[in-house]
């Protein structure tokens, strides 16, 4: 770990007076509210509030991407000091929730895919449109019937752009407005890139015993 990085660590996780009269005064702000609190003052020990209400989860989503329990912590905090970076980018378009979720999966992506030494996709991508009005979709039902353990196989066996796009609509329940807005990307090729990686997610799925 970098002397930043525990440095960081530390001033967010602070257990001093101050910051808990700091957490305790803020405690009852929106996520919304905090984001906005914490960009107007660049406040690292008020960012703690925010990484103490979504280390936990953040860590899940990085756990799902890793290959152990360290490297998922590594990356957890690998996030969070990103985020502290770009928290300003955030403009309200989403839940934050949501819009946290598709930023740690896309650190994931690009971790993974960099440890793989292959280039992130092109993200503007031309879709037609008659395409996906002529094809037929993979039901949703089909991937709620899933076995859980076959399910998770599935999703590691699957590219990291289509892992991360499925549990962000599935898991977490971002609508396709929302996908439209974090990937920007039109509404047609959102709903074709999730069409696509339901039909892989359900070809691997039905290899496996």
């Amino acid at each position: 770990m970098t002397f930043f990085k525990k440095l960081f660590l530390i001033l967010i996780s602070n257990p001093d007076k101050k910051f808990l009269e700091t957490e305790d005064l803020y405690a009852h702000l929106s996520d919304e509210e905090l984001v906005e609190q914490i960009v107007a003052n660049n406040d690292p020990l008020l960012f703690g509030k925010l990484y103490d209400r979504y280390a936990k989860m953040v860590y899940n989503k990085c756990f799902g991407f890793a290959k152990s329990e360290s490297e998922a912590e590594d990356l957890t905090q690998d996030v969070f000091l990103q985020l502290f970076i770009k928290l300003r980018t955030f403009k309200g378009r989403s839940k934050f929730s949501t819009w946290l979720y598709s930023f740690t999966y896309n650190f994931c992506v690009n971790y993974v895919n960099r440890n793989k030494q292959l280039k992130i996709r092109d993200q503007s991508v031309q879709v037609d449109e008659s395409d996906y009005k002529l094809s037929e979709d993979v039901p949703d039902e089909s991937l709620y019937e899933m076995k859980a353990d076959k399910l998770k196989k599935s999703l590691d066996l699957i590219s990291a752009e289509d892992k991360s796009l499925l549990l962000l609509k599935y898991q977490d329940g971002a609508s396709i407005k929302e996908l439209v807005e974090l990937m920007d990307l039109g509404d047609s090729a959102v709903k074709m890139r999730l069409k696509r990686a339901k039909e892989r997610l359900l070809e691997i799925y039905n290899t496996l015993q």
